[in-house]
């Protein structure tokens, strides 16, 4: 943060300790430079906690916020800042860049070709009016607008967003605003993240019941379409299938259970051949697909 192309004097780090026992306050503490704060919490509460007790507490009228892993780009910070020079604009979302580490996951095209149709979906939303949320990683929002979300939620990049364009205010994507990761190392791990994110959904779904009215969410369509029918995909799978299957009679529906039969076993052969250094997107990609769909189930 503090080599990024921004006015030092216009710049303050806030490190925040959700109970990390690695002495990550003492080493942030140990760098000495005038813009670091450190704040550190005894026990860990989670991220949103954290989030409603450190924004207010900040000087700026625009706060960035980030997980500890990623890195940003040199200019990410000025590339964020830039968009609020609209009034209208009450929080900016910046791309994360997924990098594959050394020898790849075995679903990591699955993971690339998903996270890019994700970031589509989200630069043309934010043509039409705003994002449906942010990218956790790197996005920032008007300190003003802030509201304090209860401590338990699981995204908070998605919730904070809503509640500014609940307030009358825009969530733009900014793709110059890059934070870098890495694909997670194994389908397990990449497993075990995505049912995180959509138990975040369903948790959404049980206790912001204004986020589905469109009386009081007027991106109520897009949140339909980007979140809730992401969770339906896998009944929509089933119900494809076998309906087909009452239809394979007619030789049109025929074809396309055979299509289904195709695919499912590319996704099978992906499964068997995730270990293996020769895989191919042609199996990988259907074995993600699936992969991830079980997810929500």
């Amino acid at each position: 943060m503090l080599q990024q192309e921004y006015p030092a004097d216009r710049l303050e780090v806030i490190i925040a300790s959700d109970g990390s026992k690695d002495d990550t306050a003492g080493r942030a503490r140990a760098i000495g430079a005038a813009q670091v704060r450190v704040v550190e919490f005894p026990l860990h509460r989670g991220k949103s906690a954290v989030l409603d007790e450190v924004i207010p507490t900040a000087r700026g009228d625009v706060v960035v916020l980030a997980d500890a892993r990623q890195r940003f780009s040199p200019g990410a910070l000025r590339a964020l800042a830039e968009r609020f020079a609209d009034p209208e604009v009450g929080a900016v979302s910046g791309e994360l860049v997924l990098e594959r580490g050394p020898g790849g996951s075995e679903v990591a095209q699955g993971v690339d070709a998903y996270w890019r149709y994700e970031k589509f979906i989200r630069r043309n939303e934010s043509l039409i009016d705003s994002t449906v949320g942010a990218t956790g990683a790197i996005y920032a929002v008007r300190r003003v607008l802030f509201r304090m979300i209860p401590a338990d939620i699981i995204l908070d990049d998605v919730l904070v967003p809503m509640i500014i364009v609940r307030q009358g205010y825009r969530v733009l994507f900014e793709p110059r605003a890059l934070a870098y990761d890495q694909i997670t190392p194994s389908a397990r791990a990449e497993f075990r993240r995505k049912v995180r994110t959509l138990a975040g959904n369903f948790q959404l779904l049980r206790r912001a019941h204004w986020l589905w009215n469109p009386r009081t969410n007027r991106l109520w369509l897009q949140l339909i379409s980007h979140k809730l029918c992401r969770l339906l995909c896998p009944w929509f799978m089933v119900a494809a299938f076998f309906s087909n299957l009452l239809l394979i009679g007619q030789p049109a529906y025929r074809v396309l259970f055979i299509l289904q039969l195709v695919f499912y076993a590319a996704a099978l052969c992906g499964a068997l051949l995730r270990n293996s250094p020769r895989r191919n997107r042609l199996v990988t990609l259907p074995y993600a697909f699936c992969l991830l769909n079980l997810a929500a189930v």
